[in-house]
């Protein structure tokens, strides 16, 4: 099941300078609404329902965890940015830029101020043609159609000419010549929810670590003395289970595998939570199974200030973790850092997230990508 929702938008524009309209919106969409994943090719058109000049159209597909009231909302706030006036005259009338929200998901919704699919996206090529350069697997959730079907049963005549192609926002972000990025953060930093959401806007697959199904978890938290070896032995060989099957049947030259985890973390943790001569014994154990660990193309640390940390585990309500103290944080912290100095040979990109919230702030998304082609292009 997708973390985000997939979300159609159609664009339009026969006033000033038609190209710029539609190169200005997509930006603002990306920067402001939902991670623009795919731009169909821009199309011209001639003017539906009333006589003026052609029009420029074209279709995205965004990522969003917004509803599609917000997502309304949003699209009238672009509108205004970029310079449309709405009036109250009635029928179809010239516009600088028109944002029409086609689908969101395969979901039916019919209210005063919105409906979804689109109630004319099947008579209007203009619509149609750009739907079907996205190349989606998505069905009319009414008419049980999918955009190619729409097209062909379509009864609208006007011709609609290909100008263009159209460049993506995420076009320069080459994430997939990594092929096996991995995420990493103390308690509490979002980097299952980071990984995940960039696996779905990459179309990437996902290695995620499996924490709560770990039965010494809860105990651990309870009682450390006793439950530490138990704990960090049973993540370690979990660990290593899930990343040896995973990575194997994902083919590490091909597929492009982002994952909430690296191997290491494991020594980091056993390093504060063991005992010395329990940590000699892991330590024995652990070096003989890292040697045989694919190492990631890409490590990223997100770093946290433990304030932040410790809002975020309270905000996700697990039990368990709502005692820890901010000075196991710190330790934690700063066997990450350490690690970090002693890895000659690891790509490593640190991305201070403190002050971000990257799952509701699109800005805050885009500035993780930001850093991320920064380390692309050096």
């Amino acid at each position: 099941m997708k973390s985000q929702h997939q979300v159609i938008l159609s664009l339009g524009t026969n006033e000033g300078n038609r190209l710029e309209n539609i190169e200005n919106c997509i930006a603002l969409i990306h920067q402001e609404i939902g991670t623009v994943i795919k731009v169909s090719k821009l199309y011209e058109s001639p003017s539906w329902g009333f006589d003026s000049d052609a029009f420029y159209n074209c279709a995205v597909l965004i990522h969003t965890t917004s509803s599609a009231q917000k997502i309304l909302s949003q699209v009238l706030k672009v509108e205004k940015k970029l310079g449309r006036v709405r009036t109250n005259k009635l029928g179809y009338q010239s516009r600088l830029i028109d944002i029409d929200l086609i689908a969101f998901d395969e979901e039916i919704i019919e209210s005063e101020k919105l409906n979804i699919p689109h109630s004319l996206m099947q008579n209007r090529n203009f619509v149609l043609l750009p739907l079907q350069d996205l190349n989606l697997d998505w069905k009319h959730p009414v008419l049980k159609k999918t955009i190619s079907e729409l097209l062909n049963d379509s009864e609208d005549e006007s011709v609609c000419k290909v100008v263009q192609q159209l460049k993506s926002p995420l076009q320069s972000i080459v994430l997939e010549q990594f092929n096996y990025v991995a995420f990493e953060g103390n308690i509490g930093a979002g980097k299952t929810t980071l990984a995940t959401k960039i696996a779905e806007d990459f179309n990437a697959k996902t290695v995620l670590e499996r924490f709560a199904d770990n039965p010494f978890l809860p105990k651990f938290y309870k009682d450390q003395n006793r439950y530490a070896f138990p704990l960090e032995m049973s993540f370690l060989a979990d660990r290593y289970q899930q990343l040896s099957d995973d990575l194997a049947q994902f083919d590490l030259f091909k597929d492009f595998i982002v994952a909430d985890y690296h191997i290491f973390k494991s020594l980091i943790f056993a390093k504060i939570t063991l005992a010395e001569d329990e940590y000699r014994l892991y330590r024995n154990l652990f070096d003989i199974i890292y040697k045989e660990m694919p190492k990631p193309d890409l490590y990223i640390y997100l770093y946290q200030n433990s304030d932040r940390l410790l809002q975020n585990i309270k905000k996700r309500g697990r039990s368990y973790e709502q005692e820890i103290p901010a000075d196991y944080l710190e330790k934690i912290n700063s066997g990450y850092l350490d690690y970090i100095k002693s890895q000659t040979e690891l790509n490593v990109l640190i991305i201070d997230v403190s002050d971000r919230d990257f799952v509701k702030n699109q800005e805050d998304y885009l500035f993780v990508l930001e850093e991320i082609q920064k380390k692309i292009d050096n």
